[in-house]
């Protein structure tokens, strides 16, 4: 294809054109973007819950299933309901479960850490990070397994704690 404008996607005889995306519907990460006044809602996380059999994630809280509202987001009244949950994480940022790692990774004061990550990115990872646009999505990216946690091929280097927002990797444990 040569170099230029790229053409623009025209649908094929008897399928509809694409629609437009919509405020809070889902994108590359399965999750779309709140603005800032909307405090304790991230629309758009109807998709990562049917990753998460047991509970849900919204801008920091964690919570049952069952106290989830009609638009996706966590009731922040219900005492269950907890924000910045760092639950089964270790002091190294890798933690057992991963709507927990996010949870834990979207503390105010882990901002500085993820931001001391970006800078030192390897080139070829700066494409993947540089794509998210808030703390929330990185956390969402950093706690995905990555090879910093795999020991060999599907062996995880942690088999508890294998979700991880921290910059060191977790301790071997031996096969």
């Amino acid at each position: 294809m040569p170099p230029g404008p790229r053409a623009s996607r025209v649908p094929r005889p008897g399928r509809r054109a694409p629609r437009p995306r919509r405020y809070g519907e889902p994108r590359g990460h399965g999750v779309a973007p709140a603005p800032e006044e909307e405090v304790g809602a991230r629309p758009g996380l109807r998709a990562l819950a049917r990753l998460l059999p047991h509970q849900h994630l919204q801008a920091g809280y964690v919570c049952e299933r069952k106290d989830l509202l009609v638009n996706g987001c966590c009731d922040v009244s219900v005492p269950s309901t907890k924000q910045h949950c760092c639950d089964g994480c270790l002091s190294n940022g890798c933690c057992s479960a991963y709507e927990h790692c996010v949870s834990c990774c979207l503390q105010p004061s882990k901002q500085l850490l993820l931001e001391r990550f970006l800078s030192r990115a390897a080139v070829a990872f700066q494409n993947l990070f540089m794509a998210v646009e808030d703390h929330f999505e990185l956390c969402l990216a950093k706690c995905r397994t990555s090879s910093q946690s795999v020991q060999h091929e599907n062996t995880y280097r942690d088999p508890v704690a294998k979700y991880c927002y921290g910059e060191s990797p977790p301790e071997l444990f031996p096969a």
